[in-house]
């Protein structure tokens, strides 16, 4: 999993400032993240995912993932720019285990 977040990561224009990245990681409950602002070129972003402990077992709370990123990731103080749209990729083991609370974190 590491090595295709990292992949995904090289295929963006972070070193010139064209796109922020930040990351959030879930199982049953958000275990780390970064915010937009914190890294600034591919490396760093690259060597802190390699750093992430991946949670294999538990529980998908999806809702829970997508609720740090609303909540503390999309902020103009966490990096977030009004001039940029926003892209939030989502990559899951399976279904989260409440739908409804996914809808209602993406806002359907």
């Amino acid at each position: 999993m590491k090595n295709f977040v990292n992949d995904l990561v090289a295929l963006f224009q972070i070193d010139e400032g064209n796109t922020r990245v930040g990351v959030v990681v879930y199982s049953w409950f958000v275990t780390d993240f970064f915010l937009l602002n914190q890294y600034s070129t591919s490396a760093d972003i690259q060597s802190r995912i390699s750093s992430f402990t991946w949670q294999s077992y538990g529980t998908t709370a999806t809702d829970e993932g997508l609720y740090k990123v609303r909540s503390e990731m999309l902020l103009p103080t966490a990096g977030d720019r009004a001039d940029a749209p926003n892209v939030v990729v989502v990559i899951t083991d399976g279904y989260s285990d409440n739908a409804t609370a996914t809808a209602v974190s993406i806002g359907l």
